[in-house]
């Protein structure tokens, strides 16, 4: 337990600059649509009733605020694997709740405007943001958010830093006093 604890606050932040593309991209889909949930009735509340989604109200409200924190902690790269885990979870209950009724032609919300409406073709269009979003997180939760983080600068921060980190290395390495 203590090892996975370890592995979902302590991620790699060595990772390409470009992390914060990705970022950018999961955390600002999950903080809008977690604002959505609050302003439109049918995104929040009106959905997760007509879906089934036990305690509606107060779940939707839960998802849409763990949708903006996390959205929020996803753009920061702040403690990004851990809010990584439950979007996981989150995308894959919501590709179960909305998808499977689809391909069977009994969803409870509209259906798309154009064809096709129902079956595998209409699940594999209208699941292509969900797919990105959850594969975009699975990528933050295996290689952690990147050098441009709040993590990578925390993790910096504690361990004294690139400088001290030199410093240290030239006392331990003769070779590095030769060439300071």
């Amino acid at each position: 337990m203590n090892k996975l604890i370890a592995w979902l606050t302590h991620p790699p932040t060595n990772g390409p600059k470009s992390i914060l593309i990705l970022r950018l991209m999961a955390g600002g889909v999950f903080f809008w649509e977690g604002i959505l949930k609050f302003v439109y009735t049918n995104q929040g509340v009106g959905r997760f009733t007509k879906l089934g989604i036990p305690f509606p109200h107060f779940t939707a409200n839960f998802v849409g605020g763990l949708e903006i924190v996390g959205g929020l902690l996803i753009l920061s790269g702040f403690m990004t694997r851990l809010i990584a885990f439950p979007f996981v979870i989150e995308m894959i209950v919501a590709i179960l709740s909305t998808k499977i009724s689809l391909y069977l032609g009994t969803s409870p919300l509209p259906l798309p405007p154009a064809l096709p409406k129902v079956g595998i073709w209409a699940v594999l269009h209208e699941i292509r943001s969900d797919y990105a979003q959850i594969l975009t997180t699975l990528f933050l939760l295996v290689n952690g958010p990147g050098k441009w983080s709040l993590d990578a600068v925390l993790g910096r921060s504690k361990s004294g830093g690139p400088t001290q980190v030199l410093h240290r290395n030239k006392e331990l390495d003769p070779r590095a006093r030769q060439i300071a």
